[in-house]
């Protein structure tokens, strides 16, 4: 199977954060700053580190950057910089594209020039963020502590259709589901008999250990 490829645009804490936490996860990740220092401190955590104008579109194309899944634009303070990049990536035909604002009015401004996902820079967001893309699965994702985790799924097909009894999850897994949200409501500590549908989203709780194992299947 072919590894997901991602590219950081701006190495900031944010940008930094993400691009180290991606390449930890074994994942191809290519970062682009325009300076040096910041390009030097990532070049052996990361696939590839470029030193560059991220705004520049012809740069964007020497890269390849169509043929990565997913862009991170990580931009410090330049809101202009952000949303043109933003617009040239959905141009270039990335995939999907995420994008940093600074507020709420950066936020609209970054959804209607495309971009999939705006998300706003908190200290370690960019451990969580790199949780979220980097697995089909995973909806959510916030670490407790270095040893436990809680996090969204989307359930496993083996589960689907199944009693949190008959699914032995606890058993099996080593995980507790301790909320099931759907379109039309959240069940907080489900019933053992409470059965899994396909459009349920688990809120599981548990080992991050455990939970790793869970990501894989």
């Amino acid at each position: 199977m072919k590894k997901k490829s991602f590219a950081v645009l701006g190495l900031g804490r944010f940008g930094t954060s993400v691009a180290n936490s991606l390449a930890d996860m074994g994942f191809n990740v290519l970062a682009v700053d325009s300076h040096e220092e910041n390009i030097s401190q990532l070049s052996e955590s990361v696939t590839h580190a470029i030193t560059g104008d991220v705004t520049n579109e012809n740069l964007l194309k020497s890269i390849g950057i169509r043929n990565f899944d997913v862009a991170i634009v990580a931009i410090g303070n330049d809101i202009q910089s952000s949303i043109l990049t933003t617009i040239s990536l959905k141009e270039a035909g990335v995939p999907y594209v995420v994008s940093k604002a600074q507020n709420d009015l950066h936020a609209r401004v970054l959804e209607k020039v495309g971009a999939d996902r705006v998300v706003f820079p908190e200290k370690d967001m960019g451990i969580r963020v790199a949780h979220n893309l980097s697995k089909t699965n995973v909806l959510d994702f916030i670490e407790l502590s270095k040893d436990n985790s809680i996090m969204e799924i989307i359930p496993p097909k083996k589960w689907v259709n199944k009693s949190l009894k008959d699914a032995h999850i606890r058993q099996e897994s080593g995980i507790s589901v301790i909320a099931i949200k759907n379109e039309n409501s959240i069940v907080v500590s489900p019933k053992s008999d409470y059965v899994i549908q396909s459009d349920d989203i688990l809120v599981v709780i548990g080992l991050n250990r455990d939970i790793q194992k869970l990501e894989e299947e």
